[in-house]
């Protein structure tokens, strides 16, 4: 599994994904700051990579577009650092492995997953 953070989260995800065996980097090591969204999907989609982020437009890009890839992990709480949610995160990576794999767009707060398969 490889992810790419989008510019919205901290580059401290990078450390803690590589930490517990996730590939990651952050969009400022691949790309500009002020790229669009779409830079983003495409890069992920070239790159057989996930979207890590809070933002909800990549979600309303994929509905749009009717892509089927790529997948999009979305936070949904008001504390974004590994410290506070990394563990929810992992353990909902691992358990939705083959929908992201497949293309998937899921939305997690504290409570729940939300999954959604691609094209939607």
């Amino acid at each position: 599994m490889k992810i790419i953070i989008d510019m919205n989260l901290s580059p401290i995800w990078v450390a803690y994904f590589l930490e517990n065996g996730v590939e990651a980097q952050h969009w400022s090591s691949v790309g500009n700051s002020n790229d669009p969204d779409v830079a983003i999907l495409n890069w992920a989609n070239q790159n057989q990579a996930i979207v890590f982020t809070n933002d909800l437009d990549f979600g309303a890009i994929l509905a749009a577009s009717q892509a089927k890839s790529p997948s999009v992990f979305q936070v949904r709480t008001q504390d974004l650092l590994p410290q506070a949610i990394g563990e929810i995160v992992l353990e909902n990576l691992r358990k939705f492995t083959p929908e992201l794999e497949s293309g998937a767009l899921i939305s997690l707060d504290l409570n729940r997953a939300k999954i959604r398969i691609l094209p939607i």
